[in-house]
């Protein structure tokens, strides 16, 4: 649009000048001469050159070629005006000398030359400009590759450790052993088809959740507590899945004890445009010789905040002053 605006100006410009001196239609169109080179100089630096030699750090190519072509440009349009003023005489021109010609020659040429480096400017930035969005196409694309790399590196471990549950269940209880498996069946769903999906409903993988923590429960002794509340206000929220799934596993495995009286406290709050994630669970350090995990959990979870929430969330962690319980608490805005 602003091509077309600024090829009008210059192709409408002869008209300003002959205002009510009856210019014919022929003249105009000879006149149209001036800005019909200054547009093949434009394009042509545009389009051509400053692709194939400025940008490709052939500079002196670019120069050389578009210091040809404006000083042959400038001779032939000062040529070309000689012979239309010859045509069509205008009342009151004077007899121009060699240093007139000279002059109008140089004007016109440095004209030329003032469009070529605006071509090539705009040329420029056209190329940074595109580079610019095929980097954030780049990193967009890596970004959702390494989330679902992160998002198949949940579910081995995941799976491992619930069908260990109800291995164990199904010696003693077959019923809850089905039920488990049920509710297996539902996790699986959510993790095959939902999973795939950038956001998820809310209600949805809080269900995923619930049904992992009654799994969970199914081998834990009767010292251990553990609460799951909810308060939802927008149970149709949108939210990226499998969030909090590796720090509620971490609170399981690291912070129930098999002797001691243990407890894993999980919140969480959603209100409108945020949302708060609450689990503090007994801390039972582990044996300076084993180290299984080694935090990749947290790592996981670090990182898909950041590829999911960036700038948009707050997680704060650590063990308690009297080092008797481990808290992780994340605040995001939807």
């Amino acid at each position: 649009m602003c091509h077309l605006a600024l090829w009008a100006f210059l192709f409408l410009s002869p008209l300003t000048f002959w205002r009510g001196t009856g210019i014919k239609f022929v003249q105009y169109l000879m006149y149209c001469m001036q800005p019909l080179m200054i547009m093949i100089v434009f394009y042509l630096n545009y389009l051509y050159l400053a692709p194939k030699f400025f940008v490709a750090g052939k500079h002196r190519y670019d120069l050389l070629i578009n210091l040809v072509l404006v000083t042959v440009l400038g001779i032939f349009l000062h040529s070309w005006s000689d012979y239309t003023n010859s045509i069509y005489v205008v009342p009151g021109q004077r007899h121009l000398d060699f240093y007139d010609d000279f002059a109008r020659t140089l004007r016109d040429s440095i004209n030329l030359a003032i469009f070529a480096v605006a071509a090539t400017a705009l040329a420029l930035a056209r190329r940074w400009v595109t580079a610019d969005q095929k980097l954030k196409e780049s990193e967009a694309a890596r970004a959702k590759a390494e989330l679902y790399n992160l998002r198949s590196q949940i579910n081995p471990h995941f799976l491992l450790n619930t069908l260990n549950n109800i291995y164990a269940l199904t010696a003693f209880d077959q019923t809850r052993a089905q039920n488990a498996i049920q509710q297996l069946s539902k996790m699986l769903r959510h993790m095959l088809y939902d999973n795939q999906e950038s956001l998820v409903l809310l209600q949805d993988e809080i269900q995923f959740l619930d049904n992992y923590v009654s799994l969970m429960k199914i081998r834990l002794a009767q010292n251990v507590e553990v609460i799951f509340e909810k308060e939802v206000e927008d149970p149709h929220a949108k939210v990226a899945p499998l969030l909090f799934i590796s720090l509620i596993e971490n609170a399981f495995k690291h912070g129930v004890s098999p002797i001691a009286p243990s407890y894993v406290h999980i919140k969480l709050t959603q209100k409108t445009g945020e949302l708060h994630f609450v689990i503090e669970n007994t801390y039972h350090p582990k044996d300076t010789k084993d180290f299984s995990g080694h935090g990749i959990g947290l790592q996981q979870v670090q990182r898909r905040l950041e590829l999911a929430y960036e700038g948009r969330y707050e997680w704060t962690k650590g063990i308690s002053e009297d080092g008797k319980s481990y808290f992780s608490t994340i605040n995001i805005k939807l």
